[in-house]
């Protein structure tokens, strides 16, 4: 994995690392190994990466919600929620923070995180919302950003993936977050030729995090 940018905040600082297309296991597995080993003064990171194609059934996951899983991985994993899919097209943004440093506990980073998501969809033009009941980002009622954490000794990993340009059958085997019949949708259906790069897309994502998250006012 390598480093990407340093971005220096008071009082927080956090690191950013590009993945470009990993496997979903591994990059599991450094995740749960960055967050047993970090100490008081390691920096958060925010790693930004795509996945080849698998689902992953969170731990309250239930086996009915895998319609016709296929040729598809299933992994079960750490964080909360039930079923979701990710493949290329996607980005995913993992959020490995440390929750002793701000204030308003996991409610709160969630909330940021989801605005972040609202913020960037507005920038685009496209107005997004939550959905009571069922957590994500949604646009009229087709979700287009998951959410899902896992906190370890007051650390988060685990984060959100955005539809950004992607193939959505395979969301057609699967009940979406637990929710039969969930619509789901990306911002190449909503902006048609208007769509950015994933690349710009990401540039504008980590921005609206920084902003949120109170790192070094959004600035890269």
């Amino acid at each position: 994995m390598r480093a990407q940018t340093d971005i220096a905040a008071a009082p927080l600082s956090v690191l950013t690392r590009d993945l470009g297309l990993a496997e979903y296991v591994p990059t599991w597995d450094a995740m749960r190994d960055f967050t047993q080993q970090r100490t008081a003064s390691t920096p958060d990171e925010i790693w930004y990466l795509q996945h080849p194609p698998v689902f992953t059934q969170g731990l309250n996951g239930r086996r009915e919600h895998l319609l016709a899983p296929g040729d598809i991985p299933v992994v079960n994993i750490d964080r909360g929620g039930q079923v979701t899919y990710h493949g290329p097209g996607q980005l995913v943004a993992y959020l490995l923070l440390d929750l002793h440093r701000r204030e308003g506990g996991v409610k709160l980073l969630v909330q940021q995180i989801e605005q972040a998501v609202i913020e960037l969809l507005a920038e685009l033009g496209i107005a997004a919302s939550r959905l009571a009941g069922a957590p994500g980002i949604y646009v009229d009622g087709s979700k287009i950003a998951a959410l899902g954490l896992r906190i370890r000794r007051g650390m988060s990993y685990h984060g959100l993936a955005l539809n950004v340009q992607m193939d959505l059958s395979p969301f057609q085997r699967i009940n979406p977050c637990g929710y039969a019949g969930m619509p789901v949708t990306q911002l190449a259906d909503l902006l048609g030729n208007d769509l950015p790069t994933l690349a710009g897309v990401q540039q504008r994502l980590h921005h609206h995090l920084l902003t949120q998250l109170g790192y070094n006012g959004g600035h890269e």
